[in-house]
């Protein structure tokens, strides 16, 4: 089982939908693929037509059996999307509080990997969509992954946020007894604009050997997507965006094995 944490630390950079969109393409290739969703606000959670103000069983839940060293089955919190091969472990409000109420407790930052380690024989994927403020949250994604992706606006002030993004990365190397490699991903990216041009150049000079090599388009078609409660490539398999996804699934996929892991077929247009 591969864990990819998909983080940045600015909103609105398009998280979810790479979670969602790489997601949609693993297990529309037949590999067994879960998505966590780690951020309080359950856009991902949201995305699938659950309720994170409602739900009684959650990541949340996880963390409380912690805090009161009570065994809990992980299975037992996921949901499913109505995608064949692609489940949830959704996401409540009250992930909110927990740096308030358990910040301070010992092994709080290993939950959600001790967590996943009991699923490994269950899914080939798992996909962690994670809050934009460095915390227990992020902390937890970071150190349960094996792989980090990081959306970035291809807009000035989006650059911002990369800089604290690998700062913290920095910081939780220091910690983690094995590397972790990652792949800066431009998205919302405008091809019509200078600015988004400009911001895709300097990311290509300051960040060239992690930064994946195309961009993510504006697409309205993940818009659509998301109010259907599909994955993009579900929804419109021969959208731009979804093809921009899938050379993007490719390369990680690659990454991860060599040929050998991308799935026969596999479109790279």
């Amino acid at each position: 089982m591969k864990v990819w944490t998909v983080a940045n630390q600015k909103g609105g950079v398009g998280k979810t939908t790479t979670t969602v969109s790489l997601g949609g393409l693993l297990a529309g290739w037949g590999l067994r693929t879960l998505l966590v969703d780690m951020d309080p606000h359950g856009s991902l959670t949201s995305y699938f037509k659950y309720d994170p103000d409602t739900l009684e069983d959650s990541a949340f839940s996880l963390f409380q059996a912690a805090a009161r060293k009570q065994r809990l089955a992980p299975g037992r919190l996921i949901c499913p999307t109505g995608t064949p091969d692609l489940s949830l472990l959704p996401a409540a409000m009250a992930l909110a509080t927990l740096d308030r109420i358990a910040g301070k407790m010992e092994g709080m930052g290993l939950v959600l990997k001790r967590a996943l380690s009991q699923l490994r024989d269950q899914y080939d994927f798992v996909l962690i969509d994670c809050p934009p403020i460095l915390g227990m949250l992020l902390i937890n994604a970071l150190a349960a992954c094996e792989r980090l992706v990081i959306p970035v606006q291809t807009e000035f002030l989006a650059l911002k946020g990369l800089e604290r993004m690998l700062h913290t990365l920095e910081m939780v190397l220091k910690s983690r007894r094995s590397p972790l490699p990652y792949h800066i991903v431009p998205t919302l990216y405008d091809r019509r604009t200078r600015a988004a041009k400009e911001a895709l150049e300097v990311l290509r000079e300051t960040y060239g050997e992690h930064l994946w090599g195309e961009a993510i388009p504006v697409d309205t078609r993940f818009r659509e997507a998301s109010k259907a409660g599909l994955p993009p490539s579900l929804y419109d398999p021969k959208a731009r965006g979804v093809a921009a996804y899938s050379e993007l699934a490719r390369v990680l996929l690659e990454a991860e094995g060599g040929e050998a892991a991308v799935p026969v077929g596999l479109e790279t247009t």
